[in-house]
């Protein structure tokens, strides 16, 4: 069974995690497979937004624990150098707009992914839980840099240091996610987000990706000349063109991505 699926609708990439017997935790062929996924989706010009779900009852358990037991197991610098690190690397470094869908439990590098997206949105029945502990493990695929930017230090040093599991509704609350929804609402609202964006002006989109990146370790000044250089690349798109005149002439725009 192929364990990870890429489908183009429209103009959206759509990656399902495809373990659902393993509740799509990651072995070593379902993480080359997702590098692949995501490259093949950087690559196709007809592409201009990914949304990440995962099949089964769960978004993805993160490592299956199987494949670090036993003999000949790999060792964990090279599960993350590999496994995760490339793959929460692509995901905010694409240059497209990705939605991740989490219509269940995202656990240990599961919930770590989910939060790399650009837009995360739950369904009421998912929740997140940074496991690692629970196994003598610290977070990682990118959890602690990032979780304690959306949350706060002391909410992110307690939820990785006692496990606790959070509810959809109560990630929201605590701006680890962009929204929860009804599970029977879940994959129409979640796929509408990706499909908005999908239709957007790409280029724009991208540079904003860039430039959150870049806010993580930029001072104020250095913010403001990136603000500058990327608006003015903004500026000379054709999708700036249309919107411009959409705008005067008082109809929706219509991007093209370009």
């Amino acid at each position: 069974m192929t364990t990870i699926l890429l489908e183009k609708i429209s103009s959206i990439g759509k990656i399902t995690l495809n373990r659902p017997e393993k509740y799509n935790s990651f072995n070593r062929e379902m993480a080359f497979a997702m590098q692949d996924a995501l490259d093949d989706c950087s690559k196709d010009p007809d592409i201009r937004a990914i949304y990440i779900c995962g099949a089964g009852k769960a978004f993805c358990a993160g490592q299956d624990i199987q494949e670090i037991t036993g003999d000949n197991i790999p060792t964990f610098h090279n599960i993350l150098l590999e496994h995760f690190n490339p793959i929460v690397e692509r995901l905010r470094n694409i240059k497209l707009p990705i939605v991740g869908a989490v219509n269940g439990v995202a656990a240990g590098a599961g919930a770590n992914i989910a939060l790399a997206c650009d837009i995360t949105v739950a369904s009421e029945k998912a929740s997140f839980i940074q496991a690692f502990s629970k196994i003598g493990l610290i977070p990682d695929s990118g959890g602690t840099f990032v979780l304690p930017r959306l949350i706060g230090w002391q909410k992110a040093a307690a939820l990785m240091m006692l496990g606790e599991k959070v509810s959809a509704e109560d990630a929201e609350k605590m701006g680890m996610i962009y929204k929860f929804f009804p599970a029977d609402d879940f994959e129409e609202a979640s796929w509408k987000i990706a499909l908005q964006l999908s239709q957007m002006p790409t280029k724009a989109l991208a540079f904003t990706k860039q430039a959150l990146n870049a806010s993580f370790h930029n001072d104020f000044a250095s913010q403001l000349i990136l603000e500058e250089k990327l608006q003015s690349a903004a500026g000379k798109t054709d999708d700036y063109q249309e919107g411009v005149k959409a705008f005067m002439e008082k109809r929706a725009p219509t991007f093209k991505g370009h």
